[in-house]
């Protein structure tokens, strides 16, 4: 029988979290530029940046790992989920979250914790991106193909979690 990718609203700083590794929103540069990656930098040290800087530029949509040098959580993803057009596309979104979860599963990580991706720049509200984030954790099985077996969806303040937890109750409750 399978079972959904469990979802743990959290809201607090994502670089304080003991897990397998931190998905935080990245631009193509892959700069850390957004409030989120900033906090990440300044616990886990400029290496994650100049880690995550040589690999890039990357698309919109794509995703890169870097270790995670002074971070409790081993590993940083660095997810585009917004491009540089600052354009709300639902499917880059898509393919940046489905990017991060390839990368975990490459590495076999059981427990990640992920910022709200694309709200960093205002380019979708938390409702729409909890919207889009949450229904595609739901559609996968947790376990399945290495995929992570749980997810924290790390909020920054009251507002986001308020929008994250009404949509993961509201999935929960259609799924029965």
């Amino acid at each position: 029988m399978t079972a959904p990718i469990e979802i743990e609203i959290w809201q607090g700083d994502i670089a304080d979290l003991e897990v397998d590794a931190l998905v935080v929103p990245a631009t193509e540069s892959l700069f850390m530029t957004s409030p989120v990656a900033a906090a990440v930098k300044r616990k886990g040290g400029e290496a994650v940046e100049r880690a995550a800087i040589e690999q890039g530029p990357i698309p919109a949509g794509a995703a890169i790992v870097t270790p995670g040098a002074e971070l409790a959580a081993p590993w940083v993803i660095h997810a585009v989920a917004v491009g540089h057009d600052l354009r709300a596309d639902a499917d880059r979104l898509r393919a940046a979250l489905r990017a991060s979860l390839a990368l975990a599963a490459s590495l076999s990580l059981r427990r990640i914790a992920m910022a709200p991706l694309g709200i960093e720049r205002g380019v979708f509200t938390a409702a729409e991106a909890a919207e889009l984030i949450l229904a595609e954790l739901h559609a996968f099985d947790r376990g399945a193909a290495g995929l992570p077996e749980e997810v924290v969806v790390a909020v920054a303040g009251a507002h986001e979690a308020a929008a994250f937890t009404a949509t993961a109750q509201g999935l929960r409750a259609r799924a029965g």
